[in-house]
């Protein structure tokens, strides 16, 4: 019994050891997803920079010893991205125009003194820390492990994310998170899923506040 347990503790240290930087970049990732739930940082605006953005960057600076422009932060291959880019946001775009007139999505996104700059400038430091956790630092980090499967495994927590928003938007992230994972793959940076994101909720909310006001 206790040789048994010997060896399979030696298993598992055996398992971490030649999975260390995925048992890292999962571990740190699932913690600060849970932390922000259960211990946001002053406003949701703030909590979500420092637990989606500033804190993994320190991880793989600190942890890792990485540089952070590894884990997408670089351009990467914009004349490949930017194609996506522009396609995804014109299609965006007139399936937003039509989903607008959701009377659940209405309810959900309509707000009380609507300022479109407020909310681009606020969604610009909330969605570029949420890209980098997901688009950046899963996605980069598990891609030397398993290759396009990174694209997958980043998927199931943005599709997490949302869960008690609106069932349409939150069934649709399965789509857009997988869209969103191949553009940065393929790309080789968050930068292009980013800019998706924040056109798609910009524009999305932007349309249902303004016209009903």
């Amino acid at each position: 019994m206790i040789r048994l347990l010997i060896e399979e503790l030696g298993g598992i240290w055996q398992f971490l050891k030649k999975n260390g930087r995925e048992t890292v970049i999962i571990v740190f990732a699932t913690f600060f997803l849970l932390m922000h739930e259960y211990r946001p940082i002053q406003n949701e605006w703030l909590s979500v920079f420092l637990y989606y953005g500033l804190f993994p960057i320190l991880v793989i600076i600190i942890v890792l010893r990485k540089n952070p422009l590894d884990f997408g932060l670089r351009w990467g291959h914009p004349k490949i991205w930017g194609f996506h880019v522009v396609v995804i946001c014109i299609i965006a775009a007139a399936i937003l125009y039509a989903s607008s007139f959701s009377a659940e999505l209405q309810g959900y996104y309509q707000q009380t003194d609507f300022s479109l700059l407020s909310y681009f400038l606020l969604n610009c430091v909330s969605l570029s820390a949420q890209e980098f956790m997901y688009r950046g630092f899963l996605l980069f980090g598990l891609m030397d492990k398993f290759k396009e499967g990174s694209i997958l495994f980043q998927t199931i927590p943005f599709v997490l994310l949302h869960l008690g928003k609106p069932e349409l938007e939150t069934i649709s992230t399965i789509i857009t998170g997988i869209l969103f994972g191949y553009v940065a793959y393929r790309g080789k940076s968050f930068w292009p899923a980013f800019i998706i994101h924040l056109f798609i909720n910009v524009f999305f909310v932007g349309l249902i506040n303004l016209r009903s006001g």
